[in-house]
C-alpha cells in the first residue's frame, strides 16, 4: 500500500516517518498509519526514492512530521557466508529535520 505526499498532507494525523536505507546510497520512506507502515509515493504514484539522505531530509521538512528515524538492516552476515542470525539486526536512529527555510552547508 502507498500514500502520496498530497494524501499525507490532507490527513490530519500525527506523522511518524521512517527513512529506510536500502543500499549505500538509496533511500525510501514509510509512514506509520494505524500501526502499519505505508510506503510514501510521489504525487504521480511512483515510490519516493532518493540517493541522498540529506535530500530526503530536505524534502520531508516541507511535511508536518512529528517523528523521523533512519532504519537499516545489515546484510553483512549473509555477504560473508554466515548463517542467518536468530535475532533481528535492525538499527534505527532518530533523525532531525532541517527547519523550513534553513540551508545546509556541505564541507
Amino acid at each position: 500500500m502507498k500514500i502520496t505526499f498530497a494524501e499525507l498532507i490532507s490527513q490530519n494525523l500525527p506523522r511518524t516517518l521512517v527513512v529506510h536505507s536500502l543500499d549505500q546510497a538509496l533511500y525510501h520512506v514509510t509512514v506509520l498509519i494505524d500501526d502499519r507502515e505505508v510506503l510514501l509515493a510521489e504525487d504521480n504514484g511512483k515510490v519516493f526514492r532518493r540517493h541522498s539522505l540529506q535530500e530526503v531530509r530536505e524534502i520531508l521538512r516541507l511535511l508536518p512530521v512529528e517523528r523521523l528515524s533512519l532504519r537499516q538492516q545489515s546484510a553483512y552476515d549473509e555477504m560473508i557466508g554466515q548463517p542467518p542470525r536468530a535475532g533481528d539486526n535492525t538499527l534505527e536512529v532518530p533523525l532531525s529535520i532541517p527547519a523550513a527555510g534553513a540551508t545546509t552547508t556541505r564541507h
